[in-house]
């Protein structure tokens, strides 16, 4: 029998107590969480949350009863709430869980206080606040002491974060560090998981210029990830694992390849009504559509993308979407709306503190406008200080501190800052020169005999 039917089981026998009945409850919601089922999860709880928004009816309910109910209800507002079209839902999941944590502080209780703060950092993620989600990560890990699937969720989602910020080198790491805890665990949507992280920081470092082993381990394990989302029968991740496979069918120019995958994954996500994530599977299909020069096609894709996640706080997708957006109005000639757009995107990545995905931006701006940036500006009514200046200024600032982390090497600075050696060279002889001196002398490699 298994935990689920098992669960279901004695929720139906009639001689169960109230309290035990809701702590069954609980048990199984967890159960439908981590299979990705959280409507389902969201009905188990409807007795004592009859409306989501609200804080749940816990009044009379033991304490270790009660904060059990108020994570689980800020977990799935975290991952519903937007659907639900609910105001401000990550800030409502913030505070069910908070209480939770208080009521297990005062129980003494760590593991189920890193639990929460695991499910804390989450939101604090899906908003872009970084640095947050990383601090109440590093709290959960340090009362986990213990191998087990908790431990390997909090690294898990550290990698993610650092990932997210810009640091997959860093996130790499520690992925690399923590390897045997993920063979020891016997789950499999953590496993999956652990695998699709590792391919997207592999993916990401090898586009910065990394080795080509990068690329061919990373398609490895988005099939190693795949293989465990469907041994799971977790559909939200293995469509993720699938809108991933086809970004990199995309970043290696094999678009039809690419195309066959996102329909995969637009296919699971819709019949899961995640309509944010589907967002995000037309921003990757705008991108292969951009290089397969249908910019009107990848136009209105990206528009619709934009025009979904505007309604969430996915922070960091929105700001991809609007720089796909932007490219694609550039390239239809557009350049008023496509300005008015990157200043969106950069605004917003400056804003959750992203540096790297703001210089990724700035980078594009350049890349798709190039000369038209101050034509284009001065015919504009914008208040304040122009984009043309914010982006110099800001590749300024990043370009002085990667030379500088990396005592003048442009070739380490330019993987630091996700762009090609090329293009960071080009940026240092033309818009940067006073940043010239800090780049270390150039080697002359012996001529072979």
């Amino acid at each position: 029998m298994t935990l689920r039917a098992s669960l279901l089981r004695e929720v139906l026998n009639p001689t169960v107590s109230v309290g035990r009945r809701v702590e069954l409850c609980c048990e199984l919601a967890q159960d439908f969480e981590n299979k990705g089922e959280y409507e389902e999860a969201r009905e188990l709880l409807s007795g004592l949350w009859p409306e989501m928004g609200q804080r749940p009816e816990v009044a009379g309910l033991e304490q270790d009863t009660a904060a059990e109910v108020l994570l689980r209800a800020g977990v799935l507002t975290g991952w519903l709430g937007s659907h639900h079209q609910i105001t401000d839902p990550q800030e409502k999941a913030k505070n069910l869980i908070s209480e939770s944590i208080t009521i297990f502080a005062a129980r003494k209780y760590p593991r189920k206080i890193a639990e929460a703060q695991t499910e804390l950092a989450w939101c604090y993620w899906r908003t872009g606040d970084y640095n947050e989600a990383l601090d109440c990560l590093k709290l959960a890990l340090a009362q986990l002491p213990h191998d087990n699937d908790l431990r390997a969720k909090t690294v898990l989602r550290m990698a993610v974060v650092d990932h997210f910020a810009g640091r997959s080198r860093e996130a790499l790491t520690m992925l690399t560090d923590y390897a045997a805890l993920f063979e020891k665990i016997n789950n499999d949507t953590l496993k999956g998981c652990y695998r699709q992280t590792l391919a997207d920081a592999l993916v990401k470092l090898w586009d910065a210029g990394g080795p080509r082993d990068y690329l061919d381990q990373s398609l490895l394990e988005y099939a190693a990830a795949s293989y465990h989302f469907e041994q799971a029968e977790h559909r939200n991740y293995l469509a993720n694992a699938e809108n991933n496979l086809g970004f990199l069918l995309y970043k290696v120019n094999h678009c039809e390849q690419a195309h066959q995958h996102l329909d995969s994954a637009r296919r699971i996500f819709a019949r899961l009504k995640d309509r944010e994530s589907a967002a995000q599977v037309d921003e990757t299909r705008a991108r292969v559509f951009l290089k397969e020069k249908r910019d009107v096609e990848a136009e209105k894709l990206a528009r619709s993308s934009v025009r979904v996640l505007e309604h969430s706080e996915r922070h960091a997708l929105l700001a991809e979407s609007l720089t796909t957006h932007a490219t694609a109005l550039a390239r239809l000639g557009q350049y008023g709306a496509a300005l008015t757009t990157f200043r969106r995107a950069l605004d917003l990545t400056q804003r959750i503190g992203s540096q790297v995905r703001a210089a990724e931006v700035a980078l594009a701006v350049f890349q798709e406008m190039g000369d038209r940036l101050a034509v284009v500006e001065d015919q504009l009514p914008i208040t304040g200080r122009k984009l043309i200046e914010e982006v110099r200024a800001l590749e300024h600032k990043l370009i002085k501190h990667a030379l500088e982390s990396t005592e003048g090497s442009i070739t380490y600075a330019a993987r630091n800052l996700g762009m090609s050696y090329q293009a960071l060279t080009y940026m240092l002889e033309t818009r940067h020169k006073d940043l010239l001196p800090e780049r270390s002398p150039s080697r002359r490699r012996p001529r072979k005999r």
